[in-house]
């Protein structure tokens, strides 16, 4: 791999930045002073520190965001802040997987394996994605069955079998497998309720890490990574 391609995925700067920290004998190589931009580099193997900060080669970022409310689930956006605005920019290759709405918070997967990310969104994978959901108006039990017949929306639409889990009259969890345009407020909607409040709690076998603040991410453990990739 090239120095300067390196370095410009590892989120250090633009391929011209990069050039002239090269120029400037900012970029070391296994200790020594590198000398061109198109010098090849085993990423994997070799040391490579820039104005002192060493850089380790991932052909792949998997990070975990405790999605705020108020920022939009997209890499760039001309008016509102994204979630790639809340990451570091050693992140930018990163992509929401799938999307929250802007008031929506909780659990959102950002990451550049587009294999995952696929597979993680395809109807035919049948992925959870669980979610606390916060009522204007108070929950009927019965409509437990309702959300295991499938809701009908305002179009027409029959949603997949969902789960609903009650926790009191104003608080529900709702687990479904699909990712209709707000779905989850939609399906509320056609039973004549409105939903307050949404967070998103887990998607496939990830959990979102309570630890971390709102508007907090991290990278996803070795195990966190295993289980989401074999589905569990």
């Amino acid at each position: 791999m090239r120095l300067d391609k390196f370095l410009v995925d590892m989120g250090v700067g633009s391929r011209k930045d990069v050039r002239e920290l090269i120029k400037k004998k900012q970029v070391q190589v296994n200790g020594e002073i590198a000398k061109k931009a198109d010098d090849k580099i085993d990423g994997k193997q070799d040391e490579v520190m820039c104005q002192g900060v060493v850089y380790h080669y991932t052909e792949y970022d998997y990070i975990m965001l405790n999605k705020p409310q108020g920022v939009v689930s997209a890499t760039e956006d001309k008016i509102h802040q994204t979630v790639l605005d809340l990451l570091d920019k050693r992140y930018h290759r990163v992509a929401p997987v799938g999307r929250l709405d802007k008031d929506t918070q909780g659990l959102l997967l950002l990451t550049n394996d587009g294999a995952l990310a696929h597979d993680l969104l395809s109807p035919k994978k049948h992925v959870d994605k669980r979610y606390e959901v916060h009522l204007k108006y108070p929950i009927q039990e019965d409509l437990v069955l309702s959300f295991e017949e499938g809701i009908i929306l305002e179009d027409g639409y029959k949603c997949l079998p969902a789960k609903l889990t009650i926790k009191d009259s104003y608080c529900v969890f709702v687990t479904i497998q699909e990712g209709k345009f707000h779905q989850v407020k939609r399906m509320f909607q056609a039973l004549n309720n409105k939903v307050v409040f949404l967070k998103r709690l887990s998607m496939g076998s990830l959990q979102l890490d309570e630890t971390l603040p709102i508007g907090a991410y991290r990278e996803l453990t070795i195990e966190e990574l295993e289980h989401l990739k074999k589905g569990r």
